[in-house]
């Protein structure tokens, strides 16, 4: 297992589901995942968190009073001063959909919807550092923007984050081309490629820029037959891919997340 005690500075560290149908999301995960749901929390409107195996690897709510839930996950990135985050997210273009607010002693978040208009989180980490465990079987494995705006984008999150890019090709293909132009990050000083952004703006159609958050899976095509047998819908896919089995699918509520089968 790929424990983590903290997060780099800049790295994704949590994710979350804001979710219509709260209850069946419960249902519908933990039979996918073998995640356990934590019970929710009034304190904090209903948040409650899944577990594997003990370490905590999401977390999720309802609507929320007079307003109502979008069916989507967002990634959050780890920020050791997020007044400052923000401040620059704002220079940058973006807008701040949801202002610093501490989270009892756990950390303080904030949601930024960033310049082409795709949502994430910042978290400041308390005695919540985020995942408890990446990169193994149910827990989060890649986390992939898809922008019409791509050099904007990549330079809006290496200025926010200090995020390091660079071109990813595989073979002979070109990942900075007119038909192709995909960059992975990782965080500064770090090794591992933490996720991607992708020039979409040849297939987004009237969908919006936005994150997407894959998961890991033992059997990309057994969790896709999975998903639907629970209710949910397969997308796209199982495509074999070099960088493994991916299948975009999505939940009862429509929320949508990709499966991830190593290569």
């Amino acid at each position: 297992m790929t424990k983590r005690h903290s997060s780099p500075a800049g790295a994704p560290c949590w994710a979350d589901l804001w979710t219509a149908e709260a209850e069946s999301s419960r249902s519908f995960y933990s039979a996918l995942f073998g995640w356990e749901a934590g019970e929710p929390s009034p304190q904090f409107g209903g948040y409650f968190m899944f577990m594997r195996e003990g370490e905590p690897v999401a977390g999720a709510m309802g609507p929320l009073p007079g307003t109502p839930a979008d069916n989507s996950w967002k990634p959050y990135f780890c920020t050791r001063d997020i007044d400052a985050a923000l401040k620059k997210a704002t220079a940058g273009g973006a807008a701040v959909q949801g202002a610093a607010m501490p989270v009892a002693d756990l950390g303080v978040q904030a949601l930024v919807r960033d310049p082409a208009g795709a949502l994430f989180g910042l978290w400041q980490p308390g005695t919540f550092q985020g995942f408890g465990v990446v990169g193994e079987p149910s827990s989060p494995s890649w986390f992939e923007l898809h922008t019409r705006e791509h050099s904007d984008e990549v330079a809006f999150y290496r200025q926010l984050l200090g995020l390091e890019f660079e071109a990813d090709a595989d073979g002979d293909a070109d990942a900075d081309g007119d038909d192709f132009r995909y960059f992975t990050f990782k965080s500064h000083g770090s090794r591992e490629d933490l996720g991607g952004v992708m020039d979409s703006r040849r297939f987004l159609g009237e969908g919006g820029d936005h994150w997407e958050i894959y998961w890991q899976v033992e059997d990309a095509n057994a969790s896709a037959e999975r998903v639907k047998e629970l209710g949910g819908a397969v997308i796209n896919g199982p495509d074999q891919t070099p960088y493994g089995v991916l299948v975009l699918c999505s939940d009862p509520a429509g929320a949508k997340f990709k499966l991830r089968e190593s290569a």
